[in-house]
């Protein structure tokens, strides 16, 4: 019952008709009370977590899967937390020499009892304008904003802390916006083409999941360097992360053409607007077959 819960059903629905499509034999399962003893019942060979959101990524899901003993689909439990959490994700990247916005993390609680006022100004005085503010966990751009003006961090803070008990703010890099897809199947891990994200506002929850506000590009309007770049910062973001099957991450090539990673998803969206489902069309991927190769290399 996460704030993603209709994209996961989403998700989860199009992936199970695609494999069906492939000749697998598929059912579809919510988290409830009745998914332990329907995994003890029907034991499956294969459990592809579609899961957007807390439960989905946090690697608890993840957790009780290995707990009873049922292989899945995607990044380990350990590794999903890593990943979840933005300012730790961020950090790994950067020690992996990924470049990544400057940014600070900031508890509800901490926020308040230094009082607010002293910290946006603390906030501005650091990092400038404009800044993103956004829940250093959760997907789907919930609770983010872009602030130009300072009149709005306050409201942006409040947007923030409304998903999560802490605030990540960092630094807003100018550039294109991109998301690069990466797929580990029996051939070994290949990065997807990019696609390039062009929205007439932010690209928030409403441009992400309902048609016409945003315009993808796929693949990328880039040139061979860029599209190189862009690719290697992927892979090398979901090696060292210790990713596994499948990923996506987000960045932003900025002005002087180099990638600044801002966040991965262990779990990226399946939905017909979708990243990652696009991205694999625009690299010839016939989508049943490629979802059936994921789950070939997570049963190997």
């Amino acid at each position: 019952m996460s704030h993603e819960r209709d994209v996961s059903l989403r998700s989860g629905r199009r992936v199970a008709e695609a494999l069906r499509s492939a000749g697998l034999e598929v059912s579809l399962h919510d988290v409830d009370a009745d998914l332990l003893p329907a995994l003890a019942q029907g034991r499956p060979d294969l459990v592809w977590p579609l899961l957007h959101g807390a439960t989905g990524e946090d690697g608890s899901v993840r957790d009780i899967l290995e707990l009873v003993g049922v292989r899945y689909v995607g990044t380990g439990p350990r590794e999903s937390r890593v990943a979840w959490s933005k300012p730790i994700g961020k950090t790994v990247a950067a020690r992996a020499g990924l470049a990544t916005p400057d940014f600070v993390t900031l508890p509800q609680s901490l926020f308040r009892e230094l009082g607010a006022g002293r910290v946006l100004e603390s906030l501005l005085a650091r990092f400038g304008l404009p800044l993103v503010v956004k829940p250093s966990r959760g997907g789907s751009a919930l609770g983010v904003t872009l602030v130009r003006d300072a009149a709005d961090l306050p409201r942006a803070m409040v947007d923030a802390f409304a998903y999560g008990d802490t605030a990540l703010v960092e630094q807003a890099v100018e550039g294109r916006e991109l998301a690069v897809s990466v797929i580990e199947d029996a051939d070994g891990l290949h990065a997807l083409p990019a696609v390039e994200i062009v929205t007439d506002g932010p690209y928030d929850y409403d441009a992400r999941y309902n048609p016409g506000r945003t315009e993808y590009f796929t693949p990328a309007r880039l040139s061979r360097t860029e599209a190189d770049a862009v690719s290697a910062a992927a892979l090398a973001a979901h090696r060292a992360l210790g990713l596994r099957h499948l990923s996506r991450t987000d960045l932003i090539l900025d002005n002087a053409g180099v990638p600044q990673f801002l966040e991965v998803n262990v779990a990226p969206g399946m939905t017909e607007t979708s990243l990652f489902p696009q991205a694999a069309v625009a690299g010839g991927r016939d989508l049943p077959e490629l979802y059936r190769s994921i789950v070939m290399a997570a049963l190997a």
